[in-house]
């Protein structure tokens, strides 16, 4: 069990205590990093909670603040005083009248090492695969690292490859259901652990039986490796959960942004999987430098579009999850993303981005991913609007037609869709609906009839278009 006592003793972080001596037996499940003023409805039991104090303006500040952790069972407070000259007195009063243990971040500390220190301390206290990790390992336990151990020991190059990257290797690795795959000029092993997008070891060149045996090793331990890196990711992301709650709830997503660093042009990105909820880890894989928010029946992700966004996005991520479809562990992906827009506009972006999502639905692919410049504006217009206004307009302005066609058993909507999506052409409605001119001019005309509607008029024909693209 990981206590604040064990997290005082860790080697590198100084961390000192300020509050609550008499505190330090209590457990620490996980770590959050916040500079919401009120993050109450975020932090839960028994978690540390990192703070850099951005929310603290002045005397009195801190009450709030720790009064919400207190009510949420938060386990301890570690706060760097380096944006506010020092730890603020109010916040050592408001944590002693609490009971919340305090312990001071040297200013000179970054919140990444004190986030993996206490990841790596948790990880020790848990059982298995974890303390495998961390016996094997250095206190820079990356990928980086076990990849250099592994080249000395075999004596050959050695690299990982993400199952979504282009490529021979890929290919090889996939034909092979994800086994290992051994060849004159490279081996492949799969990483260790159950990731939504594998990885795989590449080893250049054959193994004998002992290279093989460390092989497999260093895929095992470089899965770990990764684990442990994905979980001091979800502890940096959940700083995107505030922000992805203003937006829902029509709040100021104002402090929130701040909290998060995104700066400049921004895209958001949505996803959901069927089969297993594996959608933030693919969304993970595929954004590396976004913050993904958590899983769900959606996960969103906010990532910065300052000019160097790829212009084939949407077809090389669609490839790329075409490509290990097989070795996927959901029976679809679909994805959709905003454009690039303004921080003013983020809240349209996200409304952008879930409907480009349900246009992913509606295709038939196993791998579906969206942008939402390929909507059309009025579909984007249509889809802000509830189920039963639309279906009223399409009521109000086709009831006739609607009527006609049922009783009559044509089909004068379609013919009329096909007109109007023609630019209001005789001659390529004809063409598109193999009929003769006249016969389509005859039935366009009967619509207008039944409308009451000039249909060579631009605003008239706007109105039925909308309201046919009501229903669709």
């Amino acid at each position: 069990m990981t206590t604040v006592k064990t997290l005082l003793a860790l080697p590198g972080l100084r961390l000192r205590l300020r509050a609550g001596t008499g505190l330090l037996d209590r457990s620490v499940s996980r770590i959050y990093v916040t500079e919401l003023p009120d993050p109450g409805r975020y932090v839960s039991a028994g978690e540390l909670v990192l703070s850099g104090l951005l929310w603290w303006r002045g005397p009195g500040d801190s009450e709030a603040f720790v009064a919400a952790l207190a009510k949420a069972g938060a386990a301890a407070l570690a706060a760097s005083g380096a944006d506010s000259d020092g730890i603020p007195g109010d916040l050592v009063e408001a944590c002693t009248r609490h009971g919340i243990p305090l312990l001071e971040v040297p200013a000179d500390l970054s919140f990444s090492v004190v986030t993996e220190r206490v990841v790596l301390a948790l990880a020790a206290a848990g059982e298995g695969a974890r303390k495998r990790l961390l016996s094997a390992a250095t206190d820079d336990a990356s990928v980086e690292t076990l990849l250099e151990r592994g080249r000395a020991e075999i004596g050959l190059p050695c690299w990982v490859v993400p199952a979504t990257a282009p490529g021979d290797l890929v290919r090889r690795f996939v034909a092979a259901g994800g086994r290992a795959v051994e060849a004159d000029d490279v081996s492949l092993r799969p990483v260790g652990g159950r990731n939504a997008v594998p990885w795989l070891l590449a080893i250049g060149g054959a193994l004998t039986a002992a290279q093989a045996e460390i092989a497999e090793e260093l895929a095992g331990l470089i899965g770990l490796a990764r684990t442990r890196t994905d979980e001091v990711r979800a502890v940096t992301d959940r700083v995107l959960e505030p922000l992805l709650a203003a937006l829902d709830e029509g709040g100021d997503p104002h402090a929130a942004l701040t909290a998060t660093g995104l700066r400049g042009d921004l895209r958001v990105v949505v996803a959901r999987t069927e089969g297993t909820a594996s959608a933030r880890a693919i969304l993970t894989e595929l954004l590396p430098d976004a913050l993904v928010g958590p899983a769900g029946e959606l996960t969103w992700a906010i990532a910065e579009d300052n000019g160097e966004w790829p212009e084939d996005w949407t077809a090389a991520t669609s490839a790329s999850l075409a490509g290990v479809e097989s070795l996927l562990p959901c029976r679809r992906v679909l994805i959709g993303i905003s454009d690039r827009t303004p921080v003013s506009m983020l809240r349209g972006a996200k409304q952008v981005a879930r409907y480009a999502l349900a246009v992913a639905a509606e295709r038939p692919g196993t791998i579906e991913v969206v942008p939402g410049g390929e909507i059309g504006m009025h579909r984007l217009l249509l889809a802000g609007a509830p189920d039963a206004l639309r279906a009223a307009l399409r009521q109000r302005v086709l009831g006739p037609l609607l009527t006609y066609d049922a009783e009559q058993g044509t089909d004068l909507v379609h013919t009329l869709r096909v007109f109007l999506e023609c630019s209001g052409s005789p001659t390529r409605a004809a063409r598109a609906l193999h009929v003769h001119v006249n016969t389509l001019r005859y039935r366009i005309g009967r619509a207008s009839e039944l409308l009451g509607a000039d249909l060579t008029e631009f605003t008239e024909q706007l109105d039925v278009y909308l309201a046919l693209s009501a229903g669709s």
